[in-house]
């Protein structure tokens, strides 16, 4: 699936994750994932890294960039990581000090639009945090709406303040399709000047912390919603939906996604045969 996603003009693809085999067993392979996929020049793979051991897989594993992650809601942190947030922060540094250049990294802030425990998060608190990392000298930073909360109007307003406190970082945006609101957020930030976004093939995913939290915005529909407007994506949208028609035969139920049911905008389909004697009857 990897070695197909990177013909279809992804900038970046999020491999794995070096978490801790004990902790999601279904992970223990990413060095073999890594170490057998084929790279396409130009596409960017990738990995998600908790704790300094996890670097050290991730740089063995010749990751072209480790994604960081913590969370701007205090009680967030302490459930999906069991720790407070500056113990998270004084982790994550270790790791940066540890690559010490050798590997771009990226800083994800989950919980930025809003927490399901602690409520709305404030800006500002999202901007400090992004502050913090910024110092160091990290590459991007990925605001993540995990668990669909955001609305276009708070994007407009962070995307406005975000663009810019951090004008140097690369600026991702990750949204969750939880309130049926992803892909007006998505428009939201595009039209605000964001040009990069996490998605999900077939709209897969969750968080364990979120009630009812669906997956990351599905990446084809998005896709297919910015080309029908006249964006330009670099993305193959064929090729794409190729792919997501055969993710509920490969993970063994339905997936969200709706373009790969329902087809492009674009896509005709033959009228009934009764249109054609009510065509001759009215002509």
């Amino acid at each position: 699936m990897i070695d197909a996603l990177g013909d279809c003009g992804y900038a970046k693809i999020e491999v794995t994750s070096f978490t801790s085999p004990k902790a999601i067993p279904m992970l223990r392979d990413a060095e073999e994932v890594m170490g057998r996929i084929h790279r396409v020049p130009g596409v960017e793979y990738t990995v998600l890294v908790p704790n300094l051991r996890g670097a050290e897989r991730a740089l063995e594993s010749r990751a072209d960039e480790l994604n960081l992650v913590m969370s701007v809601s205090e009680t967030h942190n302490l459930a999906n990581l069991r720790m407070p947030r500056e113990k998270s922060f004084a982790a994550l540094l270790d790791v940066i000090r540890h690559v010490d250049g050798r590997t771009p990294i990226n800083i994800s802030l989950s919980c930025s639009f809003g927490c399901p425990m602690e409520g709305e998060v404030p800006q500002d608190e999202v901007l400090r945090w992004g502050d913090r990392f910024a110092e160091l000298g990290v590459r991007g930073l990925t605001i993540c709406d995990t668990t669909g909360m955001a609305h276009p109007a708070q994007v407009s307003r962070m995307v406005d303040a975000l663009q810019q406190r951090f004008d140097r970082l690369q600026l991702t945006l990750h949204f969750h399709n939880t309130r049926g609101m992803g892909l007006a957020n998505v428009l939201a930030a595009v039209q605000s000047g964001v040009t990069r976004f996490d998605g999900s093939l077939g709209g897969l995913g969750g968080c364990p912390y979120a009630p009812g939290a669906s997956g990351n915005v599905t990446s084809e529909d998005a896709v297919h919603m910015l080309d029908a407007m006249g964006y330009d994506t670099g993305m193959n949208l064929s090729k794409l939906l190729t792919l997501a028609r055969l993710m509920p035969q490969i993970v063994g139920h339905d997936v969200p996604g709706q373009v790969a049911r329902a087809g492009r905008s674009t896509d005709l389909h033959p009228a009934p045969d009764f249109v054609a004697a009510l065509r001759a009857q009215f002509a």
